[in-house]
């Protein structure tokens, strides 16, 4: 058992956030590092793992759809990636650290301080990709969830970069947010686990994030990604409109809810 995570979801390649993330006196005293994926694809990919690597063995690593789509696009699996810095956070990872994205669980299960037996996932337990929001109705949580042993108590995931906590399925859930891509409100979110949950957020110095990115990617439009997406400029209402119909369960939909990106 463990007493203290600090979950990091959603970094997306942005050296700064993660930096000023990791530097929160409760992430220093962590027990361990949780990410919970989509961790390289943006302006600063090889700087974000090298940095985590550094860590060592109190970093838990989980892959995200986004990080699996850097690995198939340089290994000629795809020629295209839904989001446009895609390709270039692909051709900048060294050849091992394709190999390490490759290499990463889609889940993995820890026995937490006051909540029990939790999975961390990136999306959802049976997809890297799947889409539920904090009002998706509790019949469809049940069906995600339907494959999940019984003493799992608490799911922790990402993908949609909003955090949350609510009850589904007899399950916590924890969304804690993107710590480099954050839709709806600025800064670095991230969440801290034991006894309980507290979502957290660190401020960011947009300006100064914005130069370093633009100083260290070779992504040609880094000064506009950086300010459009620092400063969360996809607002909460824009992102559930975009996330509306991949998170209904409907037999006219993909049956696992996916979006792309």
């Amino acid at each position: 058992m463990v007493h203290r995570v600090a979950v990091l979801s959603d970094i997306h390649g942005v050296l700064p956030a993660a930096e000023a993330v990791l530097a929160e006196a409760d992430v220093v005293a962590a027990d361990l590092i949780v990410l919970t994926g989509d961790i390289a694809c943006g302006p600063q990919p090889t700087h974000v793992l090298d940095l985590f690597a550094g860590l060592g063995d109190r970093v838990v690593w989980i892959r995200g759809n986004a990080d699996r789509e850097l690995v198939e696009y340089r290994r000629g699996m795809r020629t295209s990636i839904p989001d446009p810095i895609g390709p270039s956070a692909a051709d900048s990872l060294r050849a091992e650290q394709v190999d390490f994205l490759a290499g990463l669980p889609t889940s993995h299960t820890v026995e937490v301080d006051g909540l029990g037996e939790v999975l961390f996932c990136h999306a959802t337990p049976r997809d890297d990709e799947e889409v539920v929001l904090v009002d998706s109705p509790a019949e469809r949580w049940e069906r995600v969830f339907s494959g999940l042993p019984s003493t799992v108590t608490t799911v922790v995931c990402g993908h949609t970069h909003m955090p949350y906590t609510r009850l589904a399925a007899g399950r916590l859930v924890v969304n804690p947010g993107s710590v480099g891509m954050p839709y709806g409100r600025a800064g670095a979110h991230w969440a801290l686990l034991g006894p309980g949950v507290q979502l957290r957020r660190t401020p960011l110095d947009v300006e100064s994030a914005t130069q370093d990115i633009v100083a260290r990617s070779t992504f040609v439009q880094a000064a506009e990604w950086a300010d459009h997406c620092l400063n969360a400029r996809t607002g909460e209402a824009e992102a559930f409109a975009l996330f509306a119909g991949s998170s209904a369960d409907d037999p006219a939909h993909d049956p696992t809810g996916r979006v792309e990106g």
